[in-house]
């Protein structure tokens, strides 16, 4: 298959023509530039959410947490509670960065791959500031690397460097994304925010570690998709391969074929919505044929809006997201 013609918007930098320190400087420009004044006006913070020490009372409401259910005022008022929580001062937001070889693949303005880092350096970009700390675990299949979580800037470039240059895994790796979460929540850390960028492909074996992660820490999916993960075009004969089982098939893409593809897609990507949305996470998606900026800005924002209209919620304090 072909790739497609350049979009018209800034894409993700190509991160495998040899010029790394370079694109990576066009990427930090880009995710500040354009998030920030994008952004003017609004909160900049990716998952703004309640904090994790006690504060008010106040009515319980449909839809609120039952795990926030204050028994002493029930019990004295008669009246279902839950008890608030005022932000932390600081935010630790690990990053879970799939980079099997299934993301080694792209057909419209970038590689997966290429999303992926972009994607971690957004969320470097929203959490950044105010003391807040960024860890990260890559994973290929082959290995997980670990990088500690800190604070400041130079720290956060070094975090996207060692990712964009984590080396790919050779063809016929299996990734575990399961396996890569499972290793986050263990050894417990303070509550904060957790991040898993993937494209959530094959099965969904990563359901019961991402619920258990969800039980400390507040989540967003980030969704890394292509075009041709979703349909085939009607080009004629092909050579489909699979990067994570290095088997091959040769298919003819009828318009039948064309259409049960499609339909498969569709179920495996609402599959993965559903399970996302039982986690309790959020879920952003991101593709390689839009402009993914503006994604991460509709997201934010309308992350935002939904939080600053719940009821008897808090206020933002310190220009910061409140620790999750």
């Amino acid at each position: 298959m072909t790739a497609a013609n350049p979009a018209p918007y800034p894409a993700a930098p190509n991160l495998r023509d040899g010029k790394l320190e370079a694109a990576l400087r066009v990427l930090e420009l880009t995710v500040r530039r354009r998030l920030d004044g994008l952004l003017q006006g609004n909160h900049i913070g990716l998952v703004p959410g309640p904090g994790s020490e006690p504060g008010d009372a106040r009515p319980y409401q449909p839809g609120d947490d039952v795990r926030r259910m204050d028994w002493a005022v029930t019990a004295r008022t008669t009246e279902p509670h839950i008890r608030m929580t005022e932000a932390d001062r600081e935010l630790e937001t690990w990053v879970v960065v799939d980079l099997s070889a299934s993301l080694d693949f792209g057909t419209a303005a970038c590689e997966k791959r290429d999303l992926a880092v972009a994607a971690t350096a957004a969320v470097a970009h929203l959490t950044r500031g105010g003391g807040n700390r960024i860890g990260a675990l890559v994973a290929t299949g082959e290995h997980t690397n670990r990088i500690p979580a800190r604070g400041g800037l130079m720290h956060a470039r070094g975090l996207i460097r060692r990712v964009a240059q984590t080396p790919r895994a050779p063809e016929g790796t299996r990734g575990d994304l399961a396996e890569a979460i499972e290793q986050l929540r263990r050894p417990p850390r303070r509550r904060g925010l957790a991040v898993v960028v993937s494209d959530f492909l094959g099965e969904l074996s990563w359901e019961r570690p991402l619920r258990a992660l969800s039980a400390r820490h507040d989540l967003l999916a980030v969704e890394v998709l292509d075009p041709r993960d979703m349909e085939l075009p009607e080009v004629g004969t092909v050579v489909l391969a699979d990067p994570e089982t290095g088997r091959q098939r040769e298919v003819d893409t009828t318009p039948l074929l064309c259409r049960e593809f499609a339909a498969a897609a569709a179920e495996h990507r609402e599959q993965v919505a559903a399970t996302l949305r039982r986690c309790g996470a959020a879920h952003l998606v991101l593709r390689t044929d839009r402009d993914w900026i503006a994604d991460v800005v509709r997201f934010a924002v309308a992350r935002k809006r939904q939080w600053s209209d719940a009821p008897g919620t808090l206020p933002i304090s310190g220009g910061r997201p409140a620790a999750m």
